[in-house]
């Protein structure tokens, strides 16, 4: 299957692209935003990448060039380095993410990219043979790292990276201040937030939510691209965040220790199988 075949877009306007893998159909299935601008192009975050990512991209003219030159620098950025999200990160020559998560993606540490797929989430398998049980986030060498603050410059437009983490330990949010446009991550999105995963936190998540909330009280914030599921606004992210908050009692922690315990031992033995 070609790369033109396995992904899909659809255009937001203001130079941002909405991509998602085709043929994975999961809830696990990771929103792929393409970010242009006048000086460099953005990816933030990758998928699987059991097809290559920019080989799409061009085919599908998705890669203006500049003035007078070929296509504009292309950077990957990866919200965190889940295996939905992280996967596709060998097919680009820049790849940045956050600090506290870099010598994961380095060594391809399948156990804090929570690895796990299953053969009957791939609707068409992208080429003759393939088997979800070989699949595996390679390692890949990070060209930028990043830290809380950062900005990362396309030209014509900043985004600010924000360091959330609670999710993972290395979980960003991207932000586009002059047009208010949050790009999520796992951070939040509309659905149930997953906390109880091996470097999850949920004192952390408070945290992150905190500042989510306060985004929203300061009118920083008017839409958010989320890494799964639908697109949404402010309002729905300030009523996500407090939800989160309110329900994150003793008996919220109890049972996500419970929960993260099962996930740990889980993927290690998945990992384990994979790997002998």
């Amino acid at each position: 299957m070609s790369a033109l075949e396995w992904f899909a877009h659809k255009p937001l306007g203001g130079g941002i692209f909405w991509i998602q893998e085709r043929f994975y159909e999961s809830g696990n299935r990771a929103n792929i935003w393409l970010v242009r601008g006048s000086q460099r192009d953005v990816v933030i975050d990758a998928g699987l990448g059991l097809r290559s990512l920019p080989d799409y991209l061009r085919a599908a003219g998705l890669l203006a060039p500049a003035e007078g030159t070929g296509p504009r620098p292309l950077l990957a950025v990866a919200t965190h380095v889940h295996f939905d999200h992280s996967g596709g990160l060998q097919h680009f020559e820049e790849v940045a993410v956050h600090s506290a998560e870099a010598a994961a993606l380095l060594r391809g540490d399948n156990y804090e990219a929570v690895t796990w797929l299953s053969d009957r989430e791939v609707a068409r398998p992208p080429r003759p043979g393939w088997r979800a049980r070989h699949f595996r986030v390679p390692p890949v060498r990070p060209t930028r790292l990043l830290q809380e603050g950062d900005v990362i410059s396309l030209g014509d437009r900043q985004l600010t990276v924000m360091h959330m983490p609670g999710h993972s330990r290395g979980s960003i949010c991207l932000h586009d201040k002059d047009r208010k446009i949050l790009f999520s991550g796992d951070v939040v999105y509309d659905g149930s937030m997953i906390d109880w995963l091996p470097y999850s936190r949920v004192s952390d998540y408070v945290s992150s939510c905190q500042r989510l909330m306060e985004l929203v009280d300061r009118g920083l914030v008017e839409k958010v691209l989320p890494g799964h599921f639908n697109i949404f606004g402010a309002e729905r992210l300030y009523r996500l965040a407090s939800n989160y908050i309110s329900q994150a009692g003793v008996c919220h922690k109890v049972s996500t220790c419970a929960m993260r315990s099962i996930a740990s031992v889980v993927l290690r033995i998945t990992n384990s199988r994979v790997t002998s």
